[in-house]
């Protein structure tokens, strides 16, 4: 009688993981049937060649990357100045063409256009900023300008003495993710609470959102964790959550816990000796499987309906309960 449970119970799930493959392949198929090709307007490449000769159509083409109160000869000269030069050489080496990023750019706009329709593929240009890592994209309604030169690598020498935990995702493979994160900040509406719940749960709407624009991709580069972090939030949730409620953080409106568990940091900050082995944005993680969790538990609700659920309402229907791994 066992043997015949344990049987039933795995062509069960064997069932359900056969229809969860269907959704999930169906929805590719739709996905890919819609029409959109990015092209990236290299504009990195065309300031490297700026001189007197053509200033004047390239200053037509980019007039927004030229401040009026800038003269012809100080752009020229920046063009060949030594700091740039250097990134330059940086930039053309890693990226010499940018057809695969372009590939999968593309197929990143179908899944946002697939999700929201009214959204707008815009003009997508590469600059050279000077390594501005906090503004390493920008987006406005018809224009994604990326810095192309702080997508080098972690491990690229001219990021000597930028800490490690921004260096790290100062890599292509993460733009697609920052991409969509900016399209969920653009999307999702910041909460009117300021308690460290709403504040949770905002975040975790945001990477939620990329759960669904990015269906193949790993939790760690939705998040910007090490595979290494995201087995020690996995195997840590329970105490995380206990930690939460015995200080009676979910209402607390203190600032500062945006610092010790929302914020990129080198470490989130429980004043207690794991956190050193801990990844920064725990708050962040929590509000990601609290999200998670309503989903789970309302799997018709609609991506938009979820994103603008009231943080309270969100949490008490999701019945979130950290998992125990042992």
């Amino acid at each position: 009688m066992k043997y015949r449970f344990i049987t039933f119970f795995c062509l069960f799930l064997l069932f359900l993981f056969n229809i969860s493959c269907n959704n999930i392949n169906n929805i590719e198929s739709e996905v890919n049937s819609i029409k959109i090709k990015i092209s990236v307007d290299r504009f990195d490449q065309e300031f490297d060649s700026l001189s007197e000769s053509n200033i004047i159509e390239i200053k037509k083409k980019y007039s927004f990357l030229f401040p009026e109160n800038y003269s012809d000869t100080f752009w020229i000269n920046k063009s060949n100045d030594t700091i740039y030069n250097l990134l330059k050489t940086a930039v053309n080496d890693k990226f010499n063409n940018l057809n695969n990023i372009e590939e999968n750019i593309s197929h990143l706009f179908k899944h946002l256009k697939y999700e929201f329709s009214e959204i707008n593929v815009p003009r997508i240009i590469t600059i050279i900023n000077n390594v501005d890592y906090q503004n390493k994209l920008i987006l406005a309604d018809s224009l994604l300008i990326i810095s192309i030169d702080s997508y080098l690598g972690y491990n690229h020498n001219l990021y000597n003495g930028i800490p490690m935990f921004i260096r790290r995702q100062m890599d292509i493979n993460y733009l697609s993710s920052q991409i969509v994160g900016k399209y969920a900040q653009k999307i999702i509406n910041k909460p009117f609470e300021r308690n460290f719940l709403s504040k949770m749960i905002f975040y975790g709407k945001q990477l939620y959102f990329k759960d669904i624009i990015m269906l193949h991709q790993v939790d760690a580069f939705k998040i910007g964790y090490t595979q290494e972090e995201i087995t020690w939030v996995n195997e840590n949730e329970l105490f995380i959550w206990q930690y939460i409620i015995e200080k009676q953080l979910l209402y607390s409106t203190d600032e500062r816990l945006d610092n010790r568990f929302l914020l990129p940091a080198p470490f989130s900050k429980f004043y207690l000796e794991i956190d050193n082995d801990s990844p920064s944005k725990i708050g962040q993680w929590i509000g990601w499987q609290i999200v998670r969790s309503y989903a789970e538990e309302f799997p018709d609700v609609k991506l938009d309906k979820i994103l603008s659920l009231p943080a309270e309402e969100l949490f008490k229907k999701s019945k979130y309960k950290p998992r125990r791994i042992w």
